[in-house]
Formats: C-alpha cells, sequence, structure tokens
C-alpha cells in the first residue's frame, strides 16, 4: 500500500512544500510492513515559471531569456527519485470523501490519484496571458514573440492596474519603448510612444506608504509613463479583428482611449475553480486556519494550502518560506496520528509579517520598495531585484530547496477537536 502526500501545484509553493516533504516529512512517518510513501506533484506544465519576472519578459527576450524563467520540475528531484513523482495535468474535482483527485493529463488521460493528504498550491491566474503559464513554456513564449513584435510599432500602451505588476510592467513597456532617461531628467524629449498607466486607488503600490509610492510615479514619467489615478478600466474591446487593431479602453472617467496595446495587470483570480465552493471564502480563495494552514471545512480531511490561493496570505514568495514548514508539519504530525491512532503531537502555527514589505523595480535601473518596514533605496532595489527579478537570488535555490534543508525549531501548541484527523 503507498501512502501519497499529494500537491497540487508546481510553482514555488508547490515545489517548496514538495521538497519539505521528502526532507523532513517522508523520513519520520511510522514504518510499517507493506507500506511505501510518496510525494506526488499536478502541475499543467513540466516546467516551474519564473512568474516574478514576467514583466521584464514579456518585453524582451534580449533582456530576460527564456532560459533564466523556466525551470524543469522533476531534475530538481532527481535525490528523491524512489519517493517521488511528477503529474503533468491539471486537477478537475476533489473528492474528499474518496480521498482521490480527478486528473486530466496533458494528453487528455483521465486519472484518479489517491491521497493521504493533500496540498493545494496552485496559486492564481491572471486577466492577461503576459503573466500566466496555463500550459507550456513552448506556449508562454509563443504568446511573448506576439506581443514583443506588436510592441515593436506602438505609439500608445494602456496598462490597467496600479499594483507591483501593473506598474513594473508599465515600467518596462516604457523604457524599452522610449529608453532610459537621461541624467536628472524629469521626462524624456522626444518619447516614441505614449504609455500611461490606470490606477484605480488614489495612489500606487498599495502595500507601501505614499511617500514611496509618489517616488515610483516620478521614476515612471521619467520612462515617459503617465498615470491616471481614481480611475478604473471599465472594458477593453478589440476595435476590429485585423492585425495591428487598436483596443477601445473605456474608463471610468468617461474617458476612452485608443491604444495600440492593452495590457490587464488589474489583479488575480484563484485557481480553485477544482474545489467545492463551501470551501472557498468570499474571494474565491481556498478557505483555512490562518494559523495552521488547514482546511478545517467538515467536509475536508488532511487538506492544506500553502500560497496565493490561500486564504491565509497576502501573497509574495517571502510568505512562502514561513507557510511551507508550518502547514507541512501539521500535516506530518496529523498523518502520523492518522497511521499509528497515537496522541496528536501538536500544531505548529503560522505568524504572518504584516510588515511593509514590497520591493518594485521600474525600469532596469530604478525601482522601489520597503523591507521589515524599512524604505528601501533605489540603488538597493535594483540590487536585490531589479538586475534579473530574483533570478540569481532566489530561482535556482527554490528549485533544490535550499531554503528548507533543515525542519526548524518550532514549539507543538496543543489544541482539542482538530479538524482534518478523522480516519477517512
Amino acid at each position: 500500500m503507498s501512502e501519497t502526500i499529494l500537491i497540487l501545484g508546481g510553482s514555488f509553493a508547490g515545489i517548496s512544500a514538495a521538497h519539505y516533504a521528502l526532507k523532513h516529512v517522508i523520513p519520520q512517518l511510522p514504518k510499517k510492513e507493506g507500506v511505501t510513501y510518496n510525494v506526488t506533484i499536478v502541475n499543467p506544465s513540466k516546467d516551474l515559471y519564473w512568474r516574478i519576472a514576467a514583466p521584464r519578459a514579456c518585453v524582451s527576450k534580449q533582456l530576460m531569456p527564456a532560459d533564466k524563467i523556466f525551470y524543469p520540475i522533476e531534475p530538481a528531484f532527481t535525490y528523491a527519485s524512489s519517493t517521488f513523482k511528477f503529474v503533468q495535468g491539471s486537477a478537475t474535482h476533489v473528492d474528499s470523501a474518496g480521498q482521490t483527485v480527478s486528473v486530466t493529463t496533458v494528453g487528455g488521460e483521465q486519472q484518479s490519484i489517491p491521497y493521504s493528504a493533500l496540498v493545494v498550491a496552485t496559486g492564481f491566474t491572471t486577466p492577461s496571458p503576459l503573466f500566466t503559464q496555463t500550459t507550456n513554456a513552448a506556449a508562454l513564449e509563443s504568446t511573448y514573440d506576439v506581443f514583443q513584435q506588436s510592441l515593436k510599432n506602438a505609439k500608445t500602451v494602456v496598462v490597467g492596474g496600479g499594483g507591483p505588476v501593473g506598474v513594473e510592467t508599465a515600467g518596462e513597456v516604457a523604457e524599452i519603448l522610449n529608453g532610459k532617461p537621461g541624467f536628472m531628467a524629469s521626462a524624456p524629449k522626444n518619447p516614441k510612444a505614449k504609455v500611461t498607466l490606470i490606477c484605480g486607488d488614489k495612489k500606487l503600490l498599495p502595500v507601501l506608504r505614499e511617500s514611496i509610492a509618489k517616488t515610483a510615479q516620478q521614476f515612471l514619467q521619467r520612462l515617459g509613463c503617465d498615470v491616471t489615478y481614481n480611475t478604473k478600466v471599465v472594458s477593453a474591446t478589440k476595435v476590429g479583428d485585423q492585425e495591428g487593431a487598436k483596443t477601445r479602453v473605456e474608463l471610468s472617467n468617461g474617458e476612452t482611449i485608443e491604444a495600440d496595446i492593452y495590457i490587464d495587470a488589474t489583479g488575480t483570480r484563484p485557481n480553485t475553480s477544482f474545489l467545492p465552493k463551501e470551501w472557498l471564502d468570499n474571494r474565491n480563495r481556498l478557505a483555512c486556519n490562518p494559523q495552521t494552514l488547514r482546511v478545517e471545512h467538515s467536509s475536508a480531511s488532511r487538506i492544506y494550502t500553502v500560497g496565493d490561493v490561500g486564504s491565509y496570505t497576502r501573497g509574495g514568495v517571502i510568505d512562502i518560506y514561513s507557510a511551507v514548514p508550518v502547514a507541512m508539519t501539521n500535516l506530518k504530525n496529523d498523518l502520523i496520528a492518522h497511521i499509528t491512532g497515537e496522541a496528536h503531537k501538536g500544531d505548529r502555527h503560522h505568524t504572518p509579517d504584516l510588515k511593509e514589505q514590497q520591493i518594485c523595480p521600474i525600469g532596469t535601473q530604478k525601482g522601489v520598495g520597503a523591507f521589515a518596514g524599512y524604505r528601501v533605496p533605489s540603488q538597493m532595489v535594483w540590487l536585490i531585484k531589479g538586475r534579473d527579478y530574483l533570478i540569481a537570488n532566489l530561482a535556482e535555490g527554490i528549485m533544490r530547496g535550499d531554503q528548507f534543508k533543515k525542519e526548524g525549531k518550532w514549539t507543538p501548541i496543543q489544541q482539542a477537536g482538530k479538524a482534518g484527523l478523522s480516519s477517512g
């Protein structure tokens, strides 16, 4: 008999959870005759897509080549070849009573994968195809090729969304079209294109303080990008179906812009359509206990969540670092109690870091941000993220699971009536 820890999603959260399970969960599960353990990842693509770099990757393959943003998943787990499995496909249904997940593979085959514990790390989808890998690397590269070709002759570009993706994308687009600003230049003298960022709030970058947001606007203006505040994109409609057709962008302030290119960076949509609706919160994220990261609905047993799909997080890679050990430790203790019938060893709790924290490059030279509540100078933003969107600092380490070499110390917290311990 095989006991499977099934992980849905192969991005930062899913890969991190798999490494933690292989290094610190499976070795501590009880040894029983005839029982084996494995970790299985289900993901639509065979590669991890370094989504963080999308704002630069979408505008230039010279600045951000494909080999910097796609990382094969299976080779990262060769150290655990006997206990790791990878299925390229998409989850379509969870049967919590039978503890199985229905999966449609990349070849169209229907599979039913049983699990002893389930980790949902499916992340989110973006309204623009520029920021989401839905199938494989080749498909996204093709999307980038088409976009970059259209960008060459663009005279009017509108970006919707004043969050970090919108700001970063607007900066990259404006720089690739209008060039880098001169010394102390307030704006390009002869911009090739008019780039406009539409922000629904009164300031950019909601997580950061107003003074930092104002600096972000100044850096955008130096690249030839204007910002419109307190305005939302009501609709974006292609005018005709011919190649190079413009997009009519209607705004909530009554204005209409005829744009050569419109980029929707207005937000994200959690990938939860395959989950029971009663498990979701009012934002369609997977609802979980914010301390244990356990799904505590009465119909859910030994189900956990990590990453942006979960209700506990405000997003970001840093949050994954603290969440994965919590979810996987609680999974381990729940599974041990389920297999052995022994008393539960206690929960590990997640404490969110709510300090002001966000790093946002604006073009290839500037940027704004804060870390641990402290403002980060522009040069430091470039050093941390602006050079290569964290590829050198994080990408290969995440693929190897470097951040989870050790289990880490924690204090068990005993709670009565924990959900997720049923013997189903």
